[in-house]
């Protein structure tokens, strides 16, 4: 009876009636399907991947319930597994398990975020949280901010509100100020903002990985003389490489002065200013114009989740508002499709509210400690004579045998990497300062101290 449920072809759709117990059947079996993939992460490593593997498209009939069981079993066994706590190569956490429900009903609801009689209790839900994270991080009465898949769409909205709040839409004299070791991301917004690489313009960076101030200031100077106007200047909360956060206070305080745009790109570290934890560096960011934060990056929501917070809601609308005229409309409610890029859009807020919820803010703040405290593991134990280090105040960490040339630090890494990988540790190899580097992200919950002193035997690193 069960089986016949379960391969049922007539059934495409839940019920309005009955007990939709086919979908009950399905859902508990794709369940167990990926709880077992769970439980032989350690088994099969981070990272396992079979060359025979098939993407199989669609027949002219459908498949059978069991034949898709199969492909999905397949999917799972040849993807990367981030419950290893071999998994240290990106900013890829293990998801919560209450952001992986969240999931399962944002799915089922199949509500659209573009409009509030699309989506009405998401629509409050996602105003109400965002207007949480922006008290939180010490925005006033008239912020708030709007959900995008990813940092790089919450960055882009941003950049575009700033570069209209500016009266620079269609100026192609107008510039974005980044620092040097800003996310790569900036130079895909550029290109769709319909500007080249003369409109990005970078800016040098300290031994500490922070944009140098002296710089800023200078290239500010020689932006004025070239007649070229600046619509906004991006402070990094985190950088991707070893986590430096650029001199946010200094930078807000030139904004200030110069009535410019600060945008803050904390995808990586901006998590942290919802918490009392002492991350130096981490001050003034209500100061700042918008903010992107990236839950998804550390503390275990399924992908994706971003947030755009901005001090100023009105902002947005201004940017973004179309009117949408085939959408009914509600007195005091904004239809969340007219702050943002994103029309149509997944509730996706829903296993973001579910995972903080369930947290606390006592539970945030233990996971992120957690991180802190593997990276200073990991740094008092590495031998520092051996290996050139580069990292700061965040969870990423990135290093290098001393006196090894560039030129054959490719290799080395390639070589370093393969050998981790065999032992079921997964580091990256990010390109920094004309040096490839081994870099090691210290935000997966599950990697224990026995964990990181097997990762620096294999490093022949111990200090």
């Amino acid at each position: 009876m069960t089986e016949d449920l379960i391969n049922n072809k007539d059934i495409y759709f839940p019920s309005y009636i009955g007990t939709n117990d086919n979908l009950k059947l399905l859902v508990n079996r794709t369940s167990q399907i990926l709880c077992e993939w769970f439980s032989k992460a350690e088994k099969n490593g981070p990272l396992s991947f079979d060359e025979n593997f098939k993407s199989i498209m669609p027949d002219e009939d459908g498949n059978s319930a069991e034949e898709l069981f199969s492909e999905m079993e397949s999917l799972l066994n040849n993807s990367f597994n981030p419950v290893h706590p071999g998994s240290l190569a990106h900013l890829d956490p293990p998801p919560l398990i209450f952001s992986i429900l969240g999931d399962l009903i944002a799915a089922g609801l199949n509500n659209n975020l573009l409009a509030y009689e699309l989506s009405p209790s998401v629509t409050l839900l996602e105003e109400s949280l965002c207007k949480w994270f922006a008290k939180k991080i010490g925005f006033n009465d008239s912020s708030g901010g709007i959900a995008a898949s990813g940092g790089t769409l919450s960055n882009l909205n941003a950049l575009i509100a700033a570069r209209n709040n500016a009266g620079l839409g269609s100026d192609s004299n107008c510039v974005l100020i980044v620092s040097e070791d800003a996310h790569s991301s900036f130079i895909k917004c550029i290109k769709i903002m319909g500007l080249d690489a003369t409109n990005l313009v970078r800016i040098k960076t300290d031994k500490k990985g922070s944009m140098d101030i002296q710089n800023l200031r200078k290239t500010l100077d020689d932006c004025l003389i070239e007649n070229k106007k600046i619509f906004a200047i991006v402070a990094t909360l985190g950088t991707t490489v070893r986590g430096a956060i650029d001199p946010i206070k200094d930078i807000s305080d030139i904004c200030k002065e110069k009535n410019i745009w600060l945008h803050i790109d904390g995808s990586i570290g901006g998590i942290f200013a919802v918490t009392s934890i002492p991350i130096d560096g981490l001050h003034n960011i209500n100061q700042s114009n918008s903010i992107t934060i990236n839950p998804q990056k550390i503390i275990g929501i399924t992908k994706t989740s971003s947030l755009l917070l901005v001090s100023d809601m009105s902002t947005l609308e201004n940017t973004f508002s179309t009117g949408l005229p085939y959408i009914s409309t509600t007195e005091n409610i904004i239809n969340r499709g007219e702050i943002g890029i994103q029309g149509s859009r997944p509730a996706e807020v829903i296993k973001l509210w579910l995972g903080l919820r369930f947290l606390g803010l006592n539970g945030i703040e233990e996971i992120l400690k957690s991180s802190i405290k593997r990276k200073d593991l990991f740094l008092k134990n590495i031998n520092k004579n051996k290996f050139e280090i580069y990292s700061g105040p965040l969870h990423i960490v990135s290093f290098l045998p001393r006196g090894l040339k560039p030129k054959d630090t490719d290799l080395w890494t390639k070589n370093k990497v393969n050998e981790l990988m065999k032992n079921n540790f997964m580091l990256s190899r990010p390109k920094y300062k004309a040096k490839y580097f081994l870099r090691v992200v210290m935000g997966n919950y599950n990697t224990k101290e026995s964990h990181i002193e097997e990762l620096l035997k294999l490093l022949d690193g111990y200090q």
